[in-house]
């Protein structure tokens, strides 16, 4: 991982960060291809040595944790570099060049990833056919987390709000579908605004009574808030199903086509065989769908008064009261939208499951969420991208890394560490960069051309 990502930063050194002549590109080219050239050579060799099939079994997950760390780590180098984060900073002209190239860069990069990300389970069932359907699942729950990191990063990145219950929204999103389901007969796609909005009106709900609190008050009436939903859900056993759940919940449909084995289901209407992975495929699209929208309509936000009113309460809220800024409805407004993305993808977590029951969210989901909002950078939507494939990503692969058991023993399950690796993860970020990976403290709303301040300025009436 750590050779990839030297290979991805000599990259950008040459061709983004300095004027190298073009025998220094093509070398650096030459070392980044020999670098996968060695990767792909080493299965066969693998395979050789540890029989057909075993080395895939045993090294599968390293391959791919070695490519997307390189790619993850190269991605973090170049825009810590584009907002002056590492590396010396550059003056006057030189600066201004170096921007317009990252930013040309960067706009690009943005939209590989979407495609890459369309496209990502087709790539998947191409490279890794015996682990397609692992992979997809993985992928679906890191999409799942991206959402909810996003939906969090409107509470505690953009309004400065410390949310420690934020998997109750969660919860009421999943019992919200779930139960519309069972008592009302509704499908996926009707009950999915209907959660989002429930979740958004305990949004509310919640806001009220912590409208005059900060910081570490704020914290514990918003973990409170948490349990006490989950405590709900657990007594009230003629209604929610109690510590027994709720199981059987309806899957998504395709304009009424599901993903099942009978002559009306998908596979049988265009004459394919019939496989479970097309149903993953038809999941990751419709989280991949739902965590565009939770972007799209965040980016949205911020560039409004009330992305503005958030990130002015985030900054000193004192000095908000002072602007005229109705600080309870800025609050109230950032608790019921982030609980309403929150809602979103607890309603797809039901379906996507058809098994929910309280246990599903305790508090350890919360943590997980807030880590993930706190290692990607509080404010970064980008961030929190890159902290859920490490965190979640790299717990799952770490479940199918052979050699571990070899070493540690069969009954060895790396995912009993997650709250150690979290821990761990927390200080050696904290430590590296105290904001985040990818900190974005920067206003939304910012004037194209900067100004400096100056006597012909002021002569002209500016800067005052």
């Amino acid at each position: 991982m750590l050779i990839f990502a030297f290979f991805g930063k000599l990259l950008v050194d040459a061709y983004l960060l300095s004027p190298a002549a073009p025998r220094v590109r093509a070398a650096v080219s030459g070392l980044f291809i020999l670098g996968f050239a060695i990767l792909y050579a080493w299965h066969p060799v693998g395979d050789i040595l540890f029989g057909t099939g075993q080395f895939e079994e045993l090294f599968g997950s390293v391959l791919i944790g070695v490519i997307f760390g390189a790619v993850l780590l190269a991605l973090i180098y170049v825009i810590s570099r584009a907002t002056g984060k590492i590396g010396t900073p550059a003056k006057g002209e030189a600066a201004q060049k170096r921007a317009e190239r990252l930013g040309t860069f960067g706009t690009w990069a943005l939209r590989v990833l979407f495609f890459v990300a369309l496209a990502l389970p087709w790539l998947v069932m191409l490279a890794f056919p015996n682990r397609d359907r692992q992979l997809i699942d993985i992928s679906i729950l890191i999409l799942t987390y991206v959402m909810l990191g996003w939906g969090l990063n409107i509470v505690v990145g953009l309004a400065g709000l410390l949310d420690l219950g934020y998997v109750a929204f969660y919860a009421v999103g999943a019992y919200s579908y779930a139960l519309l389901a069972q008592y009302l007969d509704f499908g996926f796609w009707m009950a999915l605004p209907l959660a989002g909005l429930f979740a958004a009106l305990w949004g509310v709900v919640l806001g009220f009574p912590v409208l005059r609190l900060r910081g570490d008050y704020l914290a514990i009436v918003t973990l409170a808030f948490g349990e006490i939903i989950r405590v709900v859900l657990l007594n009230w056993s003629e209604f929610t199903g109690g510590p027994d759940g709720i199981n059987r919940i309806p899957r998504p449909t395709l304009f009424g086509i599901e993903f099942d084995r009978s002559d009306s289901g998908f596979a049988s209407l265009f004459g394919l065989d019939y496989d479970i992975t097309h149903r993953y495929i038809f999941f990751y699209y419709i989280i991949f769908a739902l965590a565009l929208i939770t972007h799209f309509a965040t980016m949205r936000l911020r560039r409004l008064p009330v992305g503005r009113a958030w990130e002015a309460l985030r900054e000193d809220e004192i000095a908000c009261r002072s602007l005229g800024i109705n600080t309870t409805l800025v609050k109230l407004s950032a608790f019921s939208i982030g609980a309403m993305f929150g809602g979103f993808a607890g309603s797809f977590f039901a379906t996507r499951q058809g098994f929910i029951s309280p246990e599903s969210f305790t508090f350890i989901e919360s943590a997980i969420i807030l880590a993930i909002v706190v290692l990607g950078g509080l404010g970064s939507q980008i961030g929190v991208v890159f902290a859920s494939i490490v965190m979640i990503g790299g717990i799952e692969l770490l479940r199918n890394i052979g050699f571990l058991s070899v070493v540690f023993g069969e009954n060895f399950d790396p995912t009993q560490f997650r709250m150690l690796i979290f821990g761990l993860a927390m200080v050696l970020i904290m430590v590296w960069k105290p904001r985040g990976l990818i900190s974005s403290r920067q206003p939304s709303a910012v004037y194209k051309e900067r100004k400096r301040i100056g006597a012909d300025v002021v002569a002209q009436g500016e800067g005052h």
